[in-house]
């Protein structure tokens, strides 16, 4: 795998080979080894598969486990759009708003740093975008920023109305989140 570290102090951009035949294509989408010759550390804890449609409208996500929560993410059906954004207080790339297209026919994986938000757009009919998360999943950790907060500015790819899930749509802003306290810190 080679790594590219994206505008996101801590994130990366992993590329890794796609062998094609007439009986489809193989690839890998993550190697500890890799991951760990680059200085990047990551304890697979729980692995998550979504599926969605045109136009749906993930996130924005993140967590405030103690224990932290990086991300592996790769798209494993359809096209979709990965958005990350830097919330992490302290950070030095802290707004930093990251779009990363992916497909299931290209090998392309990106790694997100613990405290970056996280959410994703469907450019296909159908996409799956497949998850390694570094902590388990922790109902009471779990937070979420509205995906259409005007101080973030997303440039979401659409072409038509977005999808969202009720809980995305009723989401705080993030000036919201940063005055009650619930933004991570950049460590």
């Amino acid at each position: 795998m080679e790594f590219t570290e994206l505008n996101i102090a801590g994130c990366y951009r992993a590329e890794s080979p796609v062998w094609g035949d007439d009986r489809g294509f193989f690839r890998e989408w993550f190697k500890g080894a890799d991951f760990a010759a680059t200085g990047v550390a990551f304890d697979t804890q729980q692995a998550n598969l979504s599926f969605s449609a045109r136009n749906v409208v993930r996130g924005l996500h993140y967590s405030l486990a103690p224990e932290g929560q990086a991300k592996a993410v790769t798209c494993v059906g359809g096209d979709l759009v990965d958005v990350l954004v830097d919330i992490r207080v302290g950070s030095p790339t802290f707004g930093r708003v990251e779009l990363v297209e992916l497909s299931a026919a290209q090998g392309t994986t990106v790694v997100l740093a613990t405290g970056v938000a996280h959410g994703f757009c469907v450019t296909s009919e159908t996409a799956s975008l497949a998850y390694l998360l570094s902590s388990p999943y922790n109902p009471t950790m779990e937070l979420e920023i509205h995906p259409f907060d005007a101080e973030i500015s997303v440039p979401w790819p659409l072409d038509g109305e977005a999808l969202l899930s009720p809980k995305d749509a009723a989401a705080p802003t993030l000036s919201e989140r940063r005055a009650s306290n619930e933004l991570p810190t950049y460590l």
